[in-house]
């Protein structure tokens, strides 16, 4: 017999819940999961349609491998290596990309102007990401937008955790670099001078990569330099947009299509 659920169960007790047949525990795993695997496959697909199949699938293929997962890596983890698998697939036959759909931008500003900026850099951002090479791309979507950790985005992609972040580096001041008119700041290579690459060492600081004496060196140079401080604080909303970015509503037909499947899997494993 299942034991009951808590009021804010772990992943690993619904997976436990599902084996056993819980339909309940197989409509929270859902909840929890659908929607952050359809924002992956929209920002790596561009293609809304690539996008419910990706999910369809995954979903579909996690219901067929449960008696193999062991639990080595977290559910997200093995969710997203199964989705990136698709979207590979996908990508190779690619339609023309689809427009961003404005619906998943963040809109929490107080007054209308500011829900204007917020939706303007929200936007801008997201296709800053989205004209990214698929390899940062996706470094970049599972660690700021998923928040991720570095060595979970390598499992997921089956790269080195130094290869994560290398390209994470790149991808960050990238995208940086384009939303820079947003954020009143204007493009590195526009503004001259002689003082050391801190939005590049303060990525490395956010993934611990950077000593306490370089810390403290990089802290000194910014309490007196006011250009180089604005240029960190300018990557510091940017990533605050990212991880804000809301993950999309599944169409309410994609999902009753995805539950019947997962129903009709797990019941003849019971």
């Amino acid at each position: 017999m299942t034991a009951p659920l808590s009021n804010d169960p772990t992943d690993a007790s619904l997976l436990a819940a599902v084996r056993d047949g819980d339909a309940r525990a197989l409509e929270t795993l859902l909840a929890r999961y659908e929607p952050r695997i359809l924002r992956f496959g929209m920002t790596l697909c561009r293609d809304p349609e690539d996008a419910r199949d990706v999910l369809q699938e995954t979903l579909l293929a996690m219901a067929r491998t449960l008696d193999g997962f062991r639990g080595d890596a977290s559910i997200a983890t093995w969710l997203f290596t199964i989705a990136n698998r698709f979207c590979i697939k996908r990508r190779r036959r690619a339609r023309p990309q689809a427009p961003l759909d404005e619906s998943a931008l963040p809109d929490s500003a107080p007054g209308p102007h500011e829900r204007l900026a917020a939706r303007q850099l929200a936007r801008a951002v997201e296709e800053a990401i989205a004209s990214l090479e698929p390899m940062y791309r996706k470094v970049m979507l599972l660690r700021d937008v998923e928040g991720l950790p570095a060595e979970d985005v390598a499992r997921i992609l089956g790269i080195g955790v130094a290869a994560v972040k290398s390209r994470l580096h790149r991808a960050r001041l990238a995208v940086r670099e384009k939303v820079a008119p947003q954020l009143d700041r204007p493009p590195a290579a526009a503004r001259p001078g002689k003082c050391p690459d801190v939005v590049r060492m303060f990525s490395r600081h956010l993934e611990g990569e950077v000593s306490s004496d370089t810390c403290a060196r990089m802290e000194r140079h910014l309490a007196n330099c006011e250009p180089c401080s604005a240029d960190c604080d300018s990557l510091k909303r940017t990533l605050a947009v990212c991880s804000a970015v809301a993950a999309p509503r599944v169409p309410p037909a994609v999902r009753r299509s995805i539950q019947k499947a997962l129903r009709a899997l797990v019941s003849k494993k019971s």
